[in-house]
């Protein structure tokens, strides 16, 4: 009896769906976005807006909410109602690395939002002060090795992917490395040029002009593809596999969205991911395009997750 009435009303749901979809939107989207306006995020951001806006007939307007580490906006879009109107711009930072440096996040990274496409990839290069005499990954662990002090490296701050980075590799090689934390990349990439720190993870817009110009010697990159930026440098990972350290930007909904909103919205960030002159824009700036679907960003930020819990439990880091 209950699959007969089943069976029944689902005819009479196919025109309220398709009635939903002819109607939407029908106010401006708001892309919320964890991060201040003017940084690394709204280089991504900016183009993809302005593509949605011509395609969704409604403007797609940023809604920049920063603080605690992204998750603010998190929790916000988290709490959003599930109608298409609000998605996030989301971010490894509070989606994966917060939930496991953090004593308590407002949100469920895998239950609270729904994956619908990882935009791209954004890899950190592996950068020497020139002094340092390390052609490779292999020759700059070997010299940690021989010093009889640690190398240093400097990060943008603790828990930071530039400070993870670091961790990861000093547990995955053995040798001892001095973390050196900062505000900024500024400081510390202007301390490896006159040689007071030996090496860090940055990302590749923050050194390419000092990498150009002879200041910084690259050694490899964080992700587990090399760069569309950097083709000829090797992958950390290419020496000890499996090191991954990837700050991916994406798209999600609040859960509970309809299944065709996700498709809806999948189908349009990808379509703009396409285009040439946003690949160009991003691949100039060390941001690799992505465009998986919501099956695969929904394992990516499992596989996230199940990493940086891994590394947290092994170095007790926390930044409550």
């Amino acid at each position: 009896m209950i699959g007969r009435r089943m069976m029944l009303a689902a005819p009479m749901l196919l025109p309220s769906v398709a009635r939903a979809q002819q109607g939407w939107p029908d106010r401006p989207v708001r892309l919320i976005n964890p991060w201040p306006p003017g940084g690394p995020a709204d280089l991504v951001a900016r183009p993809l807006i302005q593509r949605l806006s011509e395609t969704l007939g409604k403007p797609m307007v940023m809604e920049n909410r920063p603080g605690a580490n992204g998750t603010i906006a998190t929790a916000m879009a988290a709490r959003a109602a599930p109608d298409g109107h609000s998605v996030l711009f989301s971010h490894a930072g509070p989606m994966t690395i917060a939930p496991c440096f953090q004593s308590s996040i407002p949100y469920d990274p895998e239950h609270d939002l729904l994956p619908v496409t990882q935009l791209v990839s954004s890899p950190l290069v592996l950068v020497t002060r020139l002094d340092l005499g390390a052609e490779d990954v292999p020759g700059l662990i070997a010299k940690a090795k021989a010093a009889p002090q640690p190398l240093s490296y400097g990060s943008v701050g603790p828990a930071s992917t530039t400070h993870l980075a670091g961790e990861m590799l000093a547990r995955m090689s053995g040798a001892a490395l001095l973390h050196v934390p900062y505000t900024g990349s500024t400081q510390p990439i202007t301390d490896m040029m006159a040689g007071r720190i030996d090496f860090g993870f940055f990302n590749i817009g923050a050194v390419m002009a000092h990498v150009e110009a002879g200041r910084l010697k690259p050694l490899a990159v964080s992700t587990l593809k090399r760069s569309g930026r950097l083709p000829s440098l090797p992958t950390v990972a290419e020496s000890y596999a499996g090191f991954e350290v990837n700050s991916w930007y994406g798209i999600m909904l609040p859960a509970h969205t309809p299944r065709w909103l996700v498709d809806r919205y999948h189908e349009e960030f990808t379509a703009a991911l396409r285009r040439p002159d946003v690949i160009r824009i991003f691949t100039e700036n060390g941001l690799d395009p992505e465009g998986t679907s919501p099956e695969q960003y929904a394992a990516k930020i499992h596989a996230d997750l199940q990493r940086w819990q891994a590394l947290a439990q092994a170095t007790g880091i926390r930044v409550d």
